[in-house]
């Protein structure tokens, strides 16, 4: 049947003319005989507008409305065109759309159904991303504080891109120059519908890879590709694409384009490199300029470990100089006290033997044998417990000093200038005083060298540097020793 067979004559009510002789038609079919003319006459259409109205329904099919400034057309995108759209449907975004046209009978109205969607234009393009970026930063995804801090030293690096072109080849050779470590690459298509979802899934697999695993998991990821227009790169500026990169628990560096290209992967991502080259020098250290460092940091060390033990030298040495000339200068004293305290150490113990002796017979005449044994055993009982006390440590403190009193002994003989050593005399004048100084000696004087086995007879020849000495005087007498009543030691 044509489109021709359908004639419409005046109002219903009106009774048909006797040559009308056509059978009426139903609404249905109608609308379907309509359906079919516009798919058959406009099977194939490319209309330009704007996007005045979306919306997506939980099937998965895309509602929309394009409009220019004088009319406006319903569209829909079923589920299966939905995800090969090569921009997202936005409202306010000029599209150039593709598809059939058709009609909804159920409304009696007439639609497009759109089979390829693109942005108009540049200005266009620009104008959604944009909006999203807008619509992300409001999220916090674009915060300085959420973004993650760069490697110093990276052990692997992952790096999504193509795996061929110049883009490969340069961050691998910069790497191997400056900091020479494993590099694992992930080849994905870096242009087109597909791109951004294998990018999305590089992120996604080397992040889950586990430390420790089979492959190594990246310290660092880098996303590269080569200079192109807004269209060519338009795939970095995916919603879904962006969201994933904000997401990673990987550092990531984006190295999309040339320097004056931006997308919007380079907001979300942790750090933006201006070119694939300049994003290999951001992940790595220059090992010569950390070995050059380590150097001077040792030959700094060095120095300063120099002039610390210079200056605890001349430090020490301005010590030594307040010290004494010679070492047996200091142990005089302490030598001559010794020898009065040995000297007077029999004697003393004796009397304070004495001493006690007749406190002791004194006390006992006065107390009765029986008070006497009483007091006897009290001391037994007492003295036996401090023994048993002091039993375990007794035989260690009478070893240690029994050990001390030897050394004492050994250094009062060798200390004790009466008995000069083998190769030694010890000059005395002629009352038997000893002179310890040349300057005591006058021209002609006569001594007596005393050695140790025997004395001789000298004289003094004159010959000297000095003055002669004043005349000795005579030794004043001893102190004679207290009586035997005292009880002191010392």
């Amino acid at each position: 049947m044509s489109d021709d067979s359908y004639v419409f004559e005046g109002p219903a009510d009106e009774p048909a003319a006797p040559r009308d002789n056509n059978p009426p038609l139903s609404i249905s079919e109608l609308s379907f005989a309509l359906k079919r003319t516009l798919e058959d006459r406009f099977g194939h259409v490319r209309l330009r507008g704007e996007i005045s109205k979306v919306t997506r329904h939980a099937s998965g099919h895309i509602y929309l409305t394009l409009k220019d400034d004088k009319a406006c057309i319903d569209g829909v995108v079923w589920k299966g065109q939905a995800r090969g759209l090569g921009v997202h449907p936005e409202l306010g975004l000029e599209v150039i759309v593709t598809g059939k046209i058709t009609s909804y009978p159920a409304r009696s109205s007439y639609q497009i159904v759109i089979e390829t969607m693109e942005a108009a234009g540049a200005g266009a393009l620009l104008a959604q991303l944009e909006r999203l970026k807008v619509k992300l930063q409001g999220e916090g995804l674009f915060d300085p504080a959420r973004k993650q801090p760069i490697p110093t030293f990276p052990a692997v690096i992952g790096v999504i891109t193509s795996p061929t072109g110049a883009v490969i080849r340069d961050i691998l050779h910069r790497i191997a120059e400056r900091w020479p470590c494993r590099v694992i690459v992930w080849p994905v298509v870096v242009q087109g519908e597909a791109a951004c979802g294998q990018v999305s899934n590089a992120i996604r697999g080397f992040d889950a890879l586990k430390p420790g695993g089979p492959i190594p998991r990246p310290d660092l990821l880098i996303v590269a590709r080569g200079g192109g227009s807004v269209e060519d790169l338009w795939c970095f500026n995916d919603e879904g694409l962006a969201r994933t990169v904000a997401a990673a628990r990987i550092p990531i560096i984006s190295a999309v384009g040339h320097e004056t290209d931006t997308t919007l992967i380079d907001f979300v991502s942790d750090r933006r490199a201006p070119t694939p080259t300049g994003a290999a020098e951001i992940a790595t250290p220059v090992l010569a300029d950390l070995r050059g460092a380590v150097l001077d940091l040792d030959r700094r060390l060095v120095r300063a470990g120099g002039r610390l033990i210079e200056e605890r030298r001349t430090r020490l040495r301005a010590v030594e100089r307040g010290l004494p000339v010679r070492p047996e200068d200091l142990l005089a004293l302490p030598r001559q006290r010794l020898d009065h305290a040995g000297s007077r150490l029999g004697s003393a113990l004796q009397r304070n033997v004495a001493v006690h002796e007749r406190q002791l017979i004194t006390v006992a005449g006065r107390l009765s044998p029986a008070v006497l044994d009483r007091a006897l055993e009290r001391r037994r009982d007492r003295l036996g417990a401090t023994t048993a006390r002091f039993a375990p440590t007794l035989p260690r403190r009478l070893d240690h000093d029994r050990t001390r009193l030897a050394a004492l002994s050994r250094a009062l003989a060798s200390l004790d200038p009466k008995r000069p050593k083998p190769g030694f005399a010890r000059v005395e004048d002629e009352a038997g005083a000893m002179i310890a100084a040349a300057a005591a000696l006058s021209p002609g004087q006569g001594v007596r060298l005393v050695f140790a086995d025997g004395s001789r007879g000298a004289r003094i020849d004159g010959e000297g540097d000095g003055p002669p000495p004043p005349p000795r005087a005579k030794p004043a007498p001893k102190p004679k020793a207290p009586p035997p009543g005292q009880g002191d030691l010392f």
